[in-house]
């Protein structure tokens, strides 16, 4: 399968290793992170946005980390009695992969699926309650070079990754649309 690893993407602050929150814990990849990630794609696939039944899209041009060619959702979903945003992107490849290409075979283009979803008040208010994750193709939770599961506040505290990007959005920290607005 073709995937859409990157230079850019492994030069990312990802490939750190673990870091520590300001509040002393880990920012993400804990065990407590992967449990939730878990529940957030058995979601995701009930909701047809990830895995074997999911709803299509007409894909768009993307840009590095996320993909060259995109499809994104925007839905709510329900994890553990709590109800929040969600933001689904489909990342594929590989570079110079034409709308056409991935038409014709998105399972084969799919490189991973980048995921927000907004938790309960008080999971990170820096960062407005944001939780973020990364799949690969089979639902898998996607890892650093280090082996730390990219689940949690990822990259949260670093000058490059997930959150500092996405610091830079407007109101909601979503690039793609005015959507959602943070409560």
């Amino acid at each position: 399968m073709k995937t859409i690893i990157s230079a850019a993407i492994a030069s990312l602050a990802l490939a750190a290793g673990p870091t520590v929150a300001q509040d002393g814990d880990m920012a993400f990849g804990t065990e407590e992170d992967i449990a939730y990630a878990e529940l957030l794609w058995d979601l995701m696939e009930a909701e047809r946005l990830a895995g074997p039944d999911m709803i299509r899209a007409f894909p768009y041009e993307g840009l590095e980390p996320h993909g060259l060619m995109l499809e994104t959702f925007y839905a709510e979903g329900t994890i553990n009695d709590h109800t929040g945003d969600l933001v689904v992107k489909r990342n594929f490849g590989p570079e110079g992969v034409s709308v056409d290409e991935v038409l014709s075979d998105p399972d084969g283009h799919l490189g991973a699926y980048t995921v927000m979803f907004r938790r309960e008040a008080g999971y990170d208010p820096d960062n407005l309650d944001w939780f973020w994750a990364r799949y690969n193709p089979d639902g898998s939770i996607a890892e650093n070079p280090m082996g730390v599961a990219l689940a949690g506040r990822v990259a949260k505290g670093m000058e490059d990754g997930c959150i500092a990007c996405h610091a830079g959005a407007a109101d909601d920290m979503v690039f793609t649309s005015d959507h959602l607005i943070a409560n």
